[in-house]
């Protein structure tokens, strides 16, 4: 069985119209906020939900659903990973990669990146969303095979971030590897928003920044704010509430 695990139900449109053979799963989730405390997953689908403030039988519907696919997936399946190199996507990748390494059978995984994207595009972070069809084509012929070693790797990097291990993580992050290209930059990002007591985090700063400089609107800062930082993948409800803290401190 072919899957192809995406990072949010609007690539899932495009995606369809790419006719690449496969069983969509679609990832509802924004692990880089909120608790994610629970010693099993029961107990952390619990703490999912009541950070996202709705309900467990929500929850379940909406994201657990597809994460079972995962859990539940035959001996011998494939899974493509479609996930941009951004810090959101990045911690999302890193938890199913975990489910994958604890779930029986032998699994084939590729991490399918925006590849077409150059570096030097100021797209590069923005990752499928430009994309058109040919391009997620171009994209799913240059996935990178993960091996044993990569799949235990992002499993690592997912325990760390749980537990919210920054030293942990740097020291992961020093391992050069294809199959995470951006994990130094990514990682050294996130643990910028967190510099220690007294201290504002490198979003916060980044927002007073622009503050002097624009009005305090929200889409405007929001637009400018994705120009200079787009490597956290922030959506408009993880950066507001960066935004409102700021405003309120101001």
């Amino acid at each position: 069985m072919i899957y192809h695990i995406l990072n949010g139900d609007s690539l899932a449109h495009t995606f369809r119209d790419t006719f690449i053979e496969g069983e969509i799963i679609v990832t509802r989730e924004a692990l880089i906020e909120g608790s994610l405390e629970g010693d099993t997953l029961e107990e952390f689908w619990n703490t999912r939900a009541i950070t996202l403030g709705i309900t467990h039988k929500e929850y379940y519907d909406t994201s657990v659903k597809e994460f079972m696919k995962i859990m539940n997936a035959p001996h011998g399946s494939v899974f493509n990973l479609w996930f941009e190199y951004d810090l959101f996507c990045q911690v999302n990748m890193w938890f199913l990669l975990s489910l994958i390494y604890n779930s029986a059978g032998n699994k084939k995984v590729y991490a399918v990146y925006s590849s077409y994207i150059n570096k030097e595009d100021k797209n590069f972070w923005n990752g499928f969303g430009p994309a058109d069809t040919n391009d997620l084509g171009n994209c799913y012929t240059n996935r990178i095979l993960l091996n044993e070693k990569n799949i235990l790797f992002g499993t690592e990097l997912w325990k760390k971030y749980k537990a919210n291990d920054l030293q942990g993580l740097k020291i992961l992050s020093e391992e050069q590897t294809p199959a995470f290209p951006y994990i130094k930059e990514v990682i050294q990002a996130h643990i910028d928003r967190f510099p220690g007591k007294g201290r504002k985090g490198r979003p916060e700063k980044v927002i007073e920044g622009i503050l002097k400089n624009t009005s305090r609107g929200f889409n405007s800062v929001f637009q400018e704010f994705r120009k200079r930082e787009s490597i956290y993948g922030f959506g408009d409800v993880q950066f507001k509430k960066i935004y409102d803290r700021v405003i309120h401190n101001r």
